[in-house]
C-alpha cells in the first residue's frame, strides 16, 4: 500500500514538476523565497496592529514566533526521523526531472508548507469574523509550497503533510492563545 502511495506520489510530482518552463524559472525562485513575501507580512502586521494596538499586537506576534519554532522543530524531527530523499536528489528520477534548484536535507514533510499554513490557520482563527475575505490568505501557502514541486525540492505528499502539520499546529495554537489572551487582557471572546 505505502508503495503504490509513493508511486503515485512520484508520478504526480513528475507531471507537476514537468509542467515548468525555462521561461518562469526566475519567478518561481522568487516566490520560494520568504524576503520577497514582505508585503504581505508588513500588511499582515499593520492588520493586526490596527485592530488589536500595540501590546495585544505584540503578545500575538510573540504566538507566532513559538508557532514558527515549534513547527520548524518538528519538521525536521520529521525529515531526519524519515530520510526521504528530495526529488532532486532521488537517482531514480532526477535524470529527467526539472532540478531548477537543490537541497541537501531531507524532503518529508515540507518546512514551507507547515509553516505558512501554521501562520495562515492560527491568523485566519483569529481574524476571520474581522475581515470579510480573510481566508485568501491561504492562497499564501498554496502558492508557497507549490513552488517546492516546481523547483524539484518536494513531492506533493511532503506538502499536503506539512499542510495538515500546520493546520493543526495552528489550531492548536490558536486555542492556546485564546486562553493566554482572555487571562492577560480580560478579553471577551467572540464564539
Amino acid at each position: 500500500m505505502l508503495d503504490k502511495i509513493q508511486t503515485l506520489d512520484t508520478k504526480l510530482f513528475i507531471y507537476l514538476n514537468g509542467l515548468g518552463s525555462e521561461n518562469f524559472d526566475g519567478l518561481w525562485l522568487i516566490i520560494t523565497k520568504q524576503i520577497y513575501w514582505t508585503p504581505l507580512f508588513l500588511l499582515l502586521f499593520y492588520i493586526i496592529f490596527k485592530k488589536l494596538g500595540t501590546k495585544q499586537s505584540l503578545y500575538l506576534l510573540l504566538f507566532v514566533t513559538v508557532l514558527l519554532v515549534f513547527t520548524d522543530q518538528i519538521t525536521n524531527l520529521f525529515k531526519n526521523g524519515f530520510q526521504r530523499l528530495r526529488p532532486c536528489n532521488n537517482p531514480e528520477i532526477n535524470t529527467f526531472i526539472r532540478i531548477v534548484q537543490s537541497r541537501k536535507s531531507f524532503s518529508f514533510f515540507s518546512g514551507h508548507a507547515a509553516n505558512t499554513m501554521a501562520v495562515a490557520t492560527f491568523l485566519y482563527l483569529i481574524f476571520k469574523k474581522d475581515f470579510k475575505y480573510f481566508g485568501l490568505l491561504f492562497l499564501w501557502p498554496l502558492i508557497f509550497a507549490y513552488s517546492r514541486i516546481y523547483l524539484g525540492l518536494h513531492y506533493p505528499i511532503d506538502i499536503i503533510s506539512g499542510y495538515f502539520c500546520g493546520a493543526i499546529l495552528g489550531y492548536l495554537m490558536f486555542k492556546l492563545y485564546r486562553i493566554a489572551q482572555k487571562r492577560n487582557f480580560s478579553v471577551k471572546l467572540k464564539k
